[in-house]
């Protein structure tokens, strides 16, 4: 039972402190009055709430914020390590800045939404922002089941919505180009793998030689690799090898013609069962010669003395502030000639920290960018690309959206389903209706709105003769129609097994 405990201030006045029991049988305090009888109402009240199980949060919602994330959430997340990482690096970017001393009960919508506002005015992107604001309500989801605050104030704090962006999908010129722009055969049969397979990079950097079935032309998906800080790899290192996103491991059947190019790689290479196929090759940078400019560039413009310098001069590198090629070369020639004569120390190369596995910086920096540079292309091609272009040209080629989702190892067809939108033809039977309404109708529709309906009620298939009096462009406009409708089909089932589950 509370009480109510008598202090006298400084200035010799009563103060009354209401004292309660809370659900561990200890005394707290409900706050400190001028008067007995509101002490007593304090205290009668915040026992009752104990009793009733929503004192708690009176207690256990003071601790801070950071407090909260580091000792009771982090510790228990259930997560993936690469998740993890993020997690980490987003809380000390964006979100322990502003709320990690503030008490946890005491983080109001209110502060979300002026903490939302202020990421908007420091060039936070609304994507990110969102992203941002799901975290947030994460944990406190998490500390409502913990009971440490009542409710989630995330919940009632809206952020705007964020247009989704049109997938870019690499053209099979495109593709042709940048394959022939590489350099080493390794990295080129890397590459062919990605775009015939649509597989992750962290998948196609964990093949090994036992992953790869020459007899059945097929290559078993069963573990990935991801790249993280040490302080977040359970043994220290930088490579985590685990299961495939989702936990979806498949096998993927590949073209005779990939198969005697990876056999052959495996064969030259005397590669055993447990290597990777792919892996990481250091290359020493070799120091280039810089051919002599021409005699005649012309000069600079006037600096701001006035005064012009010859192109490719050193002094019109620095004093005339000209960083054209010509110019640039005479001071990488000049800077080199003072290592070699040991002048200079040379800037240490980059060390790759690696166990074989290949880092996706070296690949992009190293490959990737030379390739494009070669191959002078309009897109900017990155690995994951691949993965677009693989799906969509199976579309293209007549795929269902079935086949497409089972090769890319998707949880959901509905993540399937964004690649519907980059078909080329998609929306052409929509063109191909208005175009015939503007005409006055087709002679073909009646026809063939006579034979599908003839076909659905009778339950048999349409025969040739049927089919022979249809127009072929109009024929295959519906066939886009029905292919529609059959994946819209089964997106409706999944969300119906899904909520059933």
């Amino acid at each position: 039972m509370g009480y109510c405990e008598k202090r006298i201030t400084k200035a010799g006045q009563p103060r009354y402190t209401a004292m309660y029991l809370d659900v561990d049988n200890k005394y707290r305090s409900a706050g400190t009055f001028d008067l007995k009888k509101d002490a007593k109402k304090a205290w009668q009240k915040a026992e009752s709430k104990a009793h009733e199980g929503q004192g708690e949060y009176l207690v256990r919602g003071r601790m801070s914020f950071e407090t909260y994330v580091n000792e009771h959430w982090k510790p228990n997340l259930t997560v993936e390590v690469k998740t993890l990482e993020t997690y980490s690096y987003e809380l000390h970017a964006h979100i322990l800045g502003y709320f990690a001393e503030r008490r946890m009960i005491d983080i109001r919508a209110a502060d979300i939404r002026r903490w939302l506002t202020q990421l908007k005015q420091g060039g936070v992107s609304a994507a990110t922002r969102k992203y941002l604001k799901t975290l947030l309500s994460t944990i406190f989801s998490n500390a409502v089941n913990d009971d440490i605050v009542p409710a989630n104030p995330c919940l009632k704090v809206k952020t705007e919505k964020v247009a989704k962006k049109a997938l870019r999908i690499v053209t099979p010129e495109q593709y042709d180009k940048f394959y022939a722009a590489l350099v080493h055969d390794i990295w080129k049969l890397l590459v062919e793998v990605a775009i015939e397979t649509g597989m992750r990079w962290g998948e196609i950097t964990e093949l090994r030689v036992k992953d790869f079935e020459p007899k059945q032309h097929r290559l078993r998906v069963s573990r990935a690799v991801v790249q993280v800080n040490r302080k977040f790899h359970p043994q220290g290192g930088r490579f985590l090898v685990k299961p495939p996103k989702d936990h979806e491991q498949r096998v993927l059947r590949i073209r005779e013609g990939l198969t005697k190019r990876i056999k052959d790689h495996i064969a030259t290479r005397n590669l055993k069962k447990e290597d990777l196929l792919f892996w990481y090759i250091p290359e020493a940078i070799e120091p280039g010669v810089v051919e002599p400019a021409p005699m005649d560039l012309g000069r600079t413009e006037p600096n701001e003395k006035g005064r012009t310098y010859q192109h490719g001069s050193m002094s019109a590198y620095t004093a005339g502030r000209c960083h054209c090629e010509h110019c640039k070369d005479a001071m990488t020639d000049y800077r080199r000639k003072r290592r070699a004569s040991g002048k200079d120390q040379p800037r240490r190369q980059r060390r790759w920290d690696t166990d074989g596995h290949i880092p996706s910086r070296w690949f992009r920096e190293r490959v990737i960018r030379p390739a494009l540079a070669a191959a002078d292309l309009p897109v900017d091609i990155r690995m994951h690309l691949l993965r677009h272009a693989h799906a969509s040209w199976l579309l293209n080629g007549g795929a269902t959206l079935m086949d497409v989702k089972d090769r890319l190892g998707h949880a959901s067809i509905l993540t399937t389903e964004r690649y519907l939108h980059t078909v080329d033809d998609s929306g052409m039977a929509a063109l191909d209706a208005l175009e015939r309404v503007r005409q006055g109708g087709h002679p073909d529709v009646e026809v063939l709105g006579s034979v599908i309906l003839t076909g659905l009620v009778s339950q048999e298939p349409l025969n040739q003769d049927e089919l022979a009096k249809i127009d072929s462009q109009l024929l295959f406009s519906y066939l886009g129609t029905f292919q529609a409708e059959m994946n819209r089909r089964l997106i409706q089932n999944e969300m119906k097994i899904g909520a059933a589950a």
